[in-house]
């Protein structure tokens, strides 16, 4: 990671069990990458959940002065955070954002939406009628074709682009449901609704494509491509090379090592038994933190695998026994002495092992991976 590193308040990196560094650099090169993708549409960055945990108001402010201008949130209190933050960045305090779940509380969210100089994302007529009748701001509307978890119908936009104050509507989104599925049918399917959504609000810019659209082959990314995942590290092709650049790096220390013989038991129910004599470390991280009970690994089988020594020549260290809430323990046993003596850092996620080679431990996503990363960690933020 480049540049100085910027603690921000919470807990002290010195004394901290576990601390969790992001390379702002690393967030940047991937939105100029994924900018570059897009082949002339505007590259926006969605940074709803804590911008997917990574922390919302440092990555804004990195992205802003890269030159992003659109972002996308998913609550007003997002948007209300993010408008401060783009405030502290020369020449972002204009820029655009979009709040993706619409009017959930109609006249609260109204004045947080207005306060923050912020525009949702319509679902029903019935949003689109309130916030136009209340204010004269302009409006984005978000159509559902094919996802069916929010947005209005194909038939209510053709039926609202009669409406006399369509000509208000700046942007027309919708969403993929599987675009990291290259040969699924629904993308073409999706593609042809939103080329008749675009066709009816020809006015507005139009929006579909989200990380792993961008790398769909042959997919429009039209006028505005909404990033989030990969922004962050994410690999938004499965099954294929990670294009993005790793962002986020967790270290946890070790509390304390033990010597244990053949048979002994480990952590709740006796889940693991050491096969022969082996070394084990327990680190300052459970899933209160985030890394997820699931990634303990059934029974006989291995789950996350933590990585010990200096860079270059790491030592992989599988979890034994279930994760707990506070602790995990390590099987150290070939690791050096000195790479998991008390007060060492060990790595989760980092060089070695990505968010998506986690969750694959875990048996879920990256995008639960990040955004459950813990509060309790000490964050340092690099570049930017």
């Amino acid at each position: 990671m480049s540049g100085p590193a910027q603690s921000f308040p919470g807990v002290a990196p010195d004394h901290a069990q576990a601390i969790l560094s992001v390379d702002l650099d690393a967030l940047v090169a991937n939105w100029r990458l994924l900018g570059a993708r897009a082949q002339g549409a505007d590259c926006a960055a969605v940074v709803k959940a804590d911008a997917y945990g990574v922390g919302l108001e440092p990555v804004a402010r990195a992205l802003a002065k890269a030159g992003a201008r659109t972002f996308f949130v998913a609550q007003a209190s997002e948007a209300t955070r993010l408008r401060a933050a783009l405030a502290e960045v020369a020449g972002a305090a204009q820029a655009r954002i979009y709040c993706l779940n619409g009017l959930l509380c109609e006249d609260a969210t109204l004045a947080a939406l207005l306060a923050a100089d912020a525009i949702p994302a319509l679902g029903s007529p019935r949003e689109f009628a309130f916030w136009t009748s209340r204010t004269d701001r302009p409006a984005a509307i978000h159509v559902d074709t094919g996802m069916n978890r929010l947005g209005m119908s194909l038939d209510e936009a053709r039926a609202l682009a009669c409406d006399a104050q369509a000509g208000r509507i700046e942007l027309a989104m919708s969403h993929f449901a599987s675009s990291e599925i290259s040969d699924a049918p629904m993308n073409a399917a999706q593609i042809a609704s939103f080329d008749v959504v675009r066709a009816l609000f020809a006015g507005a810019r139009a929006s579909l494509a989200n990380s792993s659209a961008i790398f769909l082959p042959g997919a429009p990314h039209y006028d505005v491509v909404r990033p989030g995942y990969a922004l962050y590290g994410g690999n938004p092709t499965p099954g294929a090379p990670n294009p993005m650049a790793p962002v986020v790096r967790l270290q946890a220390r070790v509390i304390q090592t033990r010597e244990v013989e053949a048979g002994a038991s480990v952590g709740y129910n006796s889940t693991w038994s050491a096969p022969g004599p082996r070394r084990l470390a327990t680190i300052g991280v459970g899933y209160a933190d985030g890394l997820l009970r699931a990634a303990s690994g059934p029974a006989g089988q291995q789950g996350a695998v933590v990585f010990a020594g200096a860079p270059g020549r790491e030592t992989p260290c599988p979890v034994v026994g279930r994760i707990s809430m506070d602790l995990t323990v390590i099987d150290v046993s070939d690791a050096p002495a000195d790479a998991v003596a008390p007060g060492s850092l060990v790595e989760i996620l980092g060089r070695c092992a990505g968010v998506d080679d986690l969750a694959a431990r875990a048996g879920t996503i990256g995008y639960e991976i990040l955004t459950g990363l813990g509060r309790r960690y000490a964050r340092v933020y690099r570049g930017g």
